[in-house]
């Protein structure tokens, strides 16, 4: 049987660490050209760890908050391999930790800015080269933070997400392009290479990210965290020919949270 993405051109953003990585590592070994993106110039490493394993691979360094940055992502996908048949949109996750009364209002252009706009101008970016092939697949990488404590700017972003997936797969059918996503709950990883928040928590902050954390456990019905193979292994279902019916849809992988 061939491997599910043999010869198919994947962009992975956010590939240099957490979900995105082990996305990266996992498509590698199922047939996949990789198109690695990331601000973080160790991109450049994860890209050359793969070539050495024998898939071909490139990485991009740029910064998805930004148009420029989107385009110029799927531009250079497009130069090198000709094509792009899955975007993975991967780049999110949440800065700070606390009631909604606290946060700042630079704060919450930040969480919006982070977990939003990489999505929406990636998928704006790749929409062009998809509908001229009349084929593609989307995976945005979204959250059950939606329904959840202590990140109301963060929920808001995946919400907008959530929706930009629906109504992309509506719009998008016709042309022969798939647009799902996936709603990760909590998900144990190594320590980030680069923190989102590089400020020391107070107490206070701390209290408020346990009660995060407590409240993710017990919103899971397996009362436990998720893996990184768990959560690669259904993006990896929703960006394969297997999900060919499966279009419009948010996946919760939360163990039984729905979000």
């Amino acid at each position: 049987m061939n491997p599910r993405f043999s010869n198919k051109v994947m962009v992975i953003t956010g590939a240099a660490q957490g979900i995105g990585h082990r996305v990266a590592e996992r498509a590698a070994q199922e047939g996949a050209r990789l198109v690695l993106v990331d601000l973080a110039d160790y991109v450049h490493q994860r890209a050359a760890d793969l070539m050495e394993q024998g898939a071909e691979t490139i990485a991009v360094q740029a910064d998805l908050e930004t148009w420029v940055g989107a385009e110029k992502v799927m531009a250079t996908a497009e130069q090198e391999f000709g094509r792009i048949d899955i975007l993975i949109n991967n780049v999110g996750g949440t800065i700070w930790a606390q009631p909604y009364e606290h946060y700042t209002p630079e704060q919450i252009e930040k969480e919006i800015q982070r977990s939003l706009f990489p999505t929406l101008w990636c998928c704006r970016a790749v929409l062009p080269y998809m509908v001229k092939q009349q084929s593609g697949v989307i995976v945005n990488v979204s959250s059950v933070a939606t329904r959840g404590l202590m990140r109301v700017p963060y929920g808001a972003a995946k919400g907008g997400v959530n929706a930009m997936t629906v109504n992309l797969a509506f719009e998008y059918a016709e042309h022969g392009i798939r647009v799902n996503a996936t709603a990760p709950g909590g998900t144990e990883a190594p320590p980030r290479l680069t923190p989102r928040n590089t400020q020391t928590q107070s107490e206070r902050e701390q209290q408020w990210y346990g009660a995060l954390i407590k409240q993710t456990e017990a919103s899971s019905m397996m009362g436990r965290y998720g893996t990184l193979d768990e959560q690669a292994a259904a993006i990896l279902f929703l960006a394969s020919d297997d999900a060919n019916y499966i279009t419009g849809t948010i996946l919760p992988v939360a163990g039984g949270d729905q979000g």
